[in-house]
């Protein structure tokens, strides 16, 4: 999110000239649909669909840093999407953005993270590789528009949209704009705009009669305003978070990042999110965060070292946030900053200082061994169940996926079946599931 890149990627559109942000086209959805509480907007039921969803509280037991069942208070894929959320709405509603759409948008982002979470992801996407991959941003879209049971399209008289599928299910069907919020990458895999190689990608191919009705009249590969204010949200809660995490825990000794041998080590962590900073930079970064007052010189776990660790991210929540905010009015002056009006500017000192944050995690917290040993058997588990349910399926598979694979129509569609059901799944369903299928795993 480079400030530079902005400025030059954004129309230069003045707030008198900007049009009505949320039309009916934003608020329109796949299959129209009556309001059953009159009052409400658009965004609000969109907000309530999301928050009712089982597929959101199934994220209560995948893994965001650490297994759930490995701490008492972990966090979670659920309780990280609460907190994006509450930074998103906060930080969207400061720059004009209806606070209930970048709401949703942020406890949608991570809705189709797989068991195990991105360890998970990788591992399904090598299953899922003769049928298009996996990829936890484009599962996200197919349960919000397909798999999350909320609403039918109609059998008879179905807009020639839905064709050939009436009588199907259309998700939650949220409206146009809360799926585009939710839009971390609008392109399919292998098509990023400016990195060809990345895994990055927000659609499969059999979702796209979907992804392009909300994508409909949007400039191709951009993402919408409230979605880069997402995407924002979801670096500073998961730096932020995770740095306090690791800190709580033990893993992350402050003392320790003033060494030189160890900032050598940290950064080289920290190329993969920022890889057009060399070191200096980097170490300019972490020495602005080591200088300000609230910075923890070390942790020993008392009752004023955890208010300190509380405070220590309620100052980097804001510092991010006010920086982008403020970046963004000095590139586009007051009003409501919506839709295609403007993007979020981050500045880049802010940025490579949420990149610091985010190796520190990875270093400390992710590379540990028993990490990597858990990880190493997490992806052994998912492999073996995508093996055991293609063998076996339909048998294994629920109700709802059995059916899906009586009914595909090639062998891609089928093996899509099994792969749906296995990302349903949390880590401890996971688990059981495998235990049955193929026997007891090594201890996860």
């Amino acid at each position: 999110m480079d400030d530079t890149a902005h400025r030059t990627a954004t129309p230069d559109l003045t707030p008198s000239h900007r049009p009505d942000p949320y039309d009916g086209a934003a608020e329109a959805r796949w299959v129209p649909e009556p309001d059953k509480r009159p009052g409400r907007t658009a965004f609000q039921r969109d907000r309530a669909r999301v928050l009712h969803s089982a597929a959101l509280r199934r994220l209560a037991g995948t893994t965001q840093v650490v297994a759930p069942m490995r701490s008492d208070f972990p966090r979670t894929r659920l309780t990280h999407s609460l907190e994006c959320a509450q930074v998103g709405r906060e930080l969207g509603a400061a720059l004009g953005c209806d606070p209930d759409l970048v709401e949703t948008g942020c406890l949608a982002h991570d809705i189709g993270h797989p068991p195990f979470g991105h360890t998970g992801e990788e591992a399904l996407d090598q299953a899922a590789e003769s049928c298009g991959g996996f990829e936890g941003n484009a599962q996200s879209l197919r349960i919000l528009t397909r798999l999350e049971p909320k609403r039918f399209a109609p059998l008879d008289e179905a807009p020639a949209r839905l064709a050939p599928w009436p009588g199907r299910s259309v998700g939650l069907n949220l409206s146009r704009a809360a799926l585009d919020a939710a839009t971390k990458y609008p392109w399919t895999r292998g098509a990023h705009p400016t990195d060809p190689g990345s895994t990055k990608y927000g659609v499969y191919a059999d979702d796209l009669p979907v992804f392009r009705w909300l994508r409909a009249g949007s400039p191709p590969d951009r993402k919408c305003f409230e979605a880069t204010v997402m995407d924002w949200s979801d670096d500073v809660a998961y730096s932020t978070h995770d740095v306090e995490d690791g800190l709580q825990a033990g893993h992350i000794d402050p003392e320790a990042l003033r060494s030189p041998a160890e900032r050598a080590e940290l950064f080289k962590v920290a190329e993969r999110y920022a890889p057009d900073a060399p070191p200096e930079e980097l170490s300019e970064a972490l020495d602005r965060l080591h200088a300000q007052p609230w910075w923890p010189a070390a942790y020993d776990g008392s009752a004023r070292a955890r208010a300190g660790l509380k405070d220590l991210t309620s100052q980097l929540i804001g510092r991010f946030c006010l920086a982008a905010e403020q970046a963004t009015r000095a590139r586009y002056g007051p009003g409501r900053l919506t839709r295609y009006a403007a993007e979020l500017v981050v500045p880049r000192e802010v940025r490579l200082e949420c990149a610091v944050l985010k190796a520190v995690a990875v270093r400390y917290v992710m590379q540990r061994d028993e990490q990597e040993q858990l990880r190493s058997r997490q992806r052994i588990v998912i492999a073996e169940l995508a093996e055991a349910l293609t063998r076996r399926a339909p048998e294994g598979l629920d109700v709802v996926f059995a059916a899906r694979y009586e009914e595909a129509e090639d062998d891609c569609a089928a093996l899509r079946a099994v792969i749906d059901q296995i990302a349903t799944l949390t880590d401890a369903s996971a688990l059981a599931l495998h235990a049955r299928l193929v026997g007891p795993a090594a201890r996860t």
